[in-house]
């Protein structure tokens, strides 16, 4: 026992750490823009993205794998917050946490080895490409400047590394093109833009509604939906960090896990979340393999939000939109071209149809 947490929190500590910064910084835009998705205060995903990353270090079966507020599910809630408001949200992010949670205790992961390959290749190569064309708004039709530290950034994050190594490639070029903004004058896009980040703390709070069968009939499909959303992509993208990292994850603990910190989340006043393919590629890429960077990434968080707030709005959007460029492309499974040689002549255009 003892032997298995050291190897799961401190076998890797230097590069845990530096690579949960990386990871809770490049958190920041993506909390902000799942926030607006959903039709929510800014600080409802941030206290998400701080408690299920905290929380999924302890109680997740897939070290270095980063869980917060996700694009997908907050497509999910957009109809909730908007007819019945945010303490249904809340109250449905809890309920999502239990069914999770029995989901988890009744072995749903097992489920995974039925999905097909082509599905798995699917899932991967489609999160690569809306992962690339996020990003676009942040530096297309802007200025020549931002286009620049695009560029800069991915020649940092590619280039740096065969010479030094002892610093995540996108921390340093988070570090000096901020600086350079800052210094300048520069104006273009910055993380301030997206959001008003106010520095408080989570507190405890149980949500404000009536608790009686109706309420149950108006939150109980969409946290099914949410439920069976974020397992699917947390299952999914565990075993994409398996691949990357040639080794085994506890599946039903993550299921469990992921149940575990919605719950804690909700009574949090946090949205629900699972696992981020974006980040956990991030946190991959900068080093990280234990639990000891997902915890890191969620206190850093935390930690740039209420003393270093005021710098990290203006953290420039065109080196975040660099960072997950070089995030889209490593996610994308090139060989995947191949693969459709392979397939009969009617997959590929039935692919297409789907």
């Amino acid at each position: 026992m003892f032997q298995t947490l050291k190897k799961e929190w401190f076998s890797n500590v230097r590069a845990d750490i530096l690579s949960g910064i990386v990871v809770a910084l490049a958190l920041i835009p993506e909390a902000l823009a799942f926030s607006i998705i959903a039709g929510v205060d800014p600080m409802v995903a941030l206290y998400a993205s701080f408690c299920i990353a905290v929380i999924i270090s302890i109680a997740g079966g897939r070290p270095a794998m980063i869980s917060a507020a996700t694009g997908s599910m907050a497509l999910v809630m957009v109809p909730l917050v908007h007819d019945y408001g945010l303490q249904y949200l809340l109250a449905a992010t809890i309920l999502t946490g239990i069914l999770q949670f029995i989901f988890g205790l009744l072995n749903i992961n097992q489920l995974m080895r039925f999905i097909p390959n082509a599905v798995m290749i699917g899932f991967v190569n489609s999160l690569a490409i809306l992962i690339f064309m996020a990003q676009i708004p942040y530096f297309w039709n802007i200025s020549s400047t931002a286009y620049i530290f695009v560029i800069v950034t991915l020649a940092i994050i590619y280039i740096l590394p065969k010479f030094f190594r002892g610093i995540p490639a996108p921390l340093i070029a988070i570090i000096i093109l901020t600086f350079v903004t800052i210094k300048f004058n520069l104006i273009m896009p910055t993380v301030g833009d997206l959001g008003q980040i106010s520095k408080s703390l989570p507190t405890f709070l149980i949500p404000d509604i009536p608790f009686n069968f109706n309420t149950l009939s108006i939150i109980f499909p969409y946290s099914l939906a949410l439920s069976i959303v974020g397992l699917m992509e947390t299952l999914l993208t565990a075993s994409i960090v398996d691949d990357m990292t040639e080794t085994n994850s506890d599946k039903q603990r993550e299921c469990c896990g992921q149940g575990i910190a919605n719950i804690i989340n909700g009574f949090l006043g946090g949205m629900g979340g699972c696992a981020m393919i974006g980040q956990s590629v991030i946190n991959i890429k900068s080093g990280g393999r234990g639990r000891l960077s997902t915890f890191v990434a969620g206190m850093f968080l935390m930690f740039l939000i209420m003393v270093l707030g005021d710098l990290v709005i203006k953290i420039p959007m065109p080196v975040l939109a660099g960072i997950m460029i070089m995030v889209s492309v490593g996610t994308f499974e090139w060989s995947s071209f191949s693969y459709l040689k392979k397939l009969p002549k009617a997959m590929p255009l039935l692919c297409c149809l789907l």
